[in-house]
């Protein structure tokens, strides 16, 4: 059997990134290849030190080397607000949009059938234990308008209906600065459906 190459294998690794073929898992590995090596040992600490040093926050779930994280441990932050996202990531959009000064609940994920993730493959069983402790007043869904998304969202939305809050949904539908004779019809009807007084 043929010995793999360090550059074959660091190849092989990085091309099984999310996004990363073998072209660009390729063209990443030579740069790092010509790279000194003082970026290939700063690179390869970085990665070993997120894997040792990053964990889950207790309260929200979102990443953290601090637990609770810095969020949740910020007394300036409205406790009786929820705004439940698929992923971190998510959380982060939000966060740079500067609107919202609630707190989060990250699922890790959306209910799919198809790939045998259901309720207690998410922090769902966590949230329900969050809003029997704590007094909350309002859930914000903000999870994506995929069909998983979706399914998501109503299945929180049936089985929230037991606490006494407000169960909102982030709004879908049209981006600003868009043109409507461009815009897919799932979006225009999004907007249609979700229209608010004014």
């Amino acid at each position: 059997m043929e010995q793999k190459t360090p550059l074959v294998k660091l190849v092989n690794e990085l091309s099984k990134l999310p996004g990363v073929g073998e072209k660009t898992a390729t063209r990443l590995a030579f740069h790092i290849l010509k790279s000194d090596h003082a970026y290939a040992k700063s690179l390869s600490q970085s990665i070993l030190e997120i894997k040792e040093k990053i964990r889950l926050c207790s309260i929200c779930f979102d990443l953290t080397e601090h637990n609770p994280c810095a969020l949740c441990s910020n007394a300036h932050r409205n406790e009786t607000e929820i705004c439940v996202v698929e992923e971190p990531q998510d959380m982060m959009a939000i966060e740079k949009a500067k609107v919202f000064s609630g707190t989060y609940h990250i699922l890790h994920g959306t209910l799919s059938p198809i790939h045998n993730i259901g309720p207690d493959q998410l922090k769902v069983r966590e949230l329900l234990t969050r809003l029997q402790t704590k007094d909350v007043q309002e859930i914000i869904l903000a999870t994506n308008p995929s069909v998983e998304g979706e399914a998501t969202a109503l299945y929180l939305v049936k089985l929230l209906k037991q606490f006494p809050i407000k169960i909102t949904r982030i709004a879908h539908g049209v981006p600003t600065g868009g043109d409507l004779e461009y815009i897919d019809t799932a979006t225009i009807g999004n907007a249609m459906k979700y229209r608010v007084t004014l």
